[in-house]
Formats: C-alpha cells, structure tokens, sequence
C-alpha cells in the first residue's frame, strides 16, 4: 500500500489568546496529510515565533498568516487593532457585563445611564453604540474615591470608530456603562428613542 504523502505544518501547542506573542513553546510541528494541509499553512517555527497573534486560537489549530500580526507590527494590542478603528477603554457597571460572559471577541451595545441635570426625573438610559466588538475584558484595582481602599472594578477595551470613541469617552464621563451582549450573527441597530425613570411607570403624573 502507498503511504499517505504528509507535510510539515505548524500548530498551536496550546490555546492562544489574541495579542500574545508567539514563544518556541507555544507552537509545535506535526505532520499533516499533504491533501487536506491548508495551502497557506506555516512549515517552520521560525517564520512564526516573535509574531502577535490577531484572533483567538486553539491547541492544535494551523497557524496561518492571517491569524499573526505582521514581523514589523510586534505583538499586544495594536497590531489587533484595524485600519481606521480604535481600541478605548471604559469601567462598565459589571451587574450588566453579563457575568463573565463579556469575553474577547464577543459583540456588545453600549447603554449609557446620564443624568443631565442632577434631577432625579431627567436620568436618562439610551442605547450610545450598538454592535461593538470587545477586544479585552478583565477587573483592575481602583481606589476607592472615599476611603482610599483598593476595589475591583470591570474594563473593558472596545473596537470603535473615531466618531464613536467621542461617544464612548463623553458617555463614560457624563455617566454609567452597562453593556448588553448580541448575538454575532446579528447585525441590527434598530434606533431606540432612550427613557427616563417616568416611562418605566407609564406617562409621569402632574
């Protein structure tokens, strides 16, 4: 019987997260059927190591060019981040993160709580930014404005355009981030009008 032909490619050694940078030990070299390999798969560790990984991968996935930041663009954040977008970072109400479910790569809306006017009537939650794509998730230590105690508070870094960073940076100023997780494969931004505490209950009474 004929052996299967193989070739040499290059695949994760284990699940890597977007903006490392890929080290000797994170990529192994296995030989693959030669008819199923993907055409542009790595053969050699040395073309990979030193690179930034741009999207998720897991153990044993090819490594493809299209997965790796460019030699010159180095690893991290920036070389994730695409042509004309920006990456901005904002503390979010972590009751609404969706408990641990805001992880890297998911699409949230933004939800501002602004109060204008300090009256308790004109606080106001409007949907800022709609379909957002999440580059990292984590906690950070803060300290406390009163007591000078560390607290834990969320952070999150989205994927925005120039325009909506100017939205994201006042909202997160004037007021409360809440985000709301999306189905990926939904792209709708239906226009929402915003509401104030008086028409959770209906019309406001005289």
């Amino acid at each position: 019987s004929t052996s299967m032909q193989t070739r040499p490619v290059i695949v994760a050694a284990s699940d890597l997260d977007h903006g490392a940078e890929l080290r000797p030990e994170d990529v192994r070299i296995v030989e693959w059927p030669a008819s199923s390999a993907p055409a542009d798969a790595f053969d050699n560790a040395e073309a990979v190591v030193g690179r930034g990984v741009i999207i998720q991968m897991v153990k044993n996935e090819p490594i493809l060019p299209s997965k790796l930041a460019s030699k010159e663009a180095g690893a991290g954040l920036p070389p994730i981040i695409p042509d004309g977008m920006r990456a901005i970072s904002v503390r979010v109400d972590d009751v609404v993160g969706v408990a641990g479910y805001v992880l890297p790569g998911t699409r949230v809306d933004v939800v501002a709580t602004v109060n204008p006017t300090q009256n308790q009537t004109d606080v106001t939650s409007k949907v800022v930014l709609t379909n957002v794509q999440v580059v990292t998730a984590g906690t950070k230590i803060e300290r406390d404005t009163d007591g000078g105690k560390p607290i834990a508070v969320s952070v999150v870094t989205l994927l925005v355009g120039p325009a909506e960073a100017e939205r994201l940076a006042l909202a997160s100023t004037e007021g409360k981030i809440q985000l709301a997780l999306r189905n990926p494969l939904d792209k709708g931004a239906p226009p929402t009008p915003g509401i104030r505490p008086a028409g959770l209950m209906g019309s406001a009474p005289l």
